[in-house]
């Protein structure tokens, strides 16, 4: 599927948030966090592009990432542990 043109800035923009946004459906800190930072450091990774056809595949790659993403935050709903990460754990507020 690959594209004759480059994606536009916005698309690629629009990848990128719907990345960050899967990220954030994962129950689990450690993911959770996983995911957010490998996002940032491929699209950082990816900035210096300009060849045409590398920056389409780039866009191609990322867009099969966000799908196995989407899967994998649907599939640890359903078996992720019911206990929270002491990092989601909000210590109590003393006044």
């Amino acid at each position: 599927m690959a594209s004759a043109s480059a994606p536009t800035r916005s698309e690629v923009l629009s990848l990128f948030r719907s990345l960050l946004r899967t990220a954030r459906e994962f129950s689990d800190y450690n993911i959770r966090e996983y995911a957010k930072r490998r996002t940032v450091d491929a699209f950082r990774d990816k900035r210096s592009l300009s060849d045409l056809s590398a920056v389409s595949a780039a866009f191609s790659d990322g867009k099969s990432q966000l799908e196995v993403a989407r899967r994998q935050a649907i599939v640890y709903q359903l078996y992720s542990p019911k206990v929270k990460s002491v990092m989601d754990v909000k210590p109590p507020r003393h006044a």
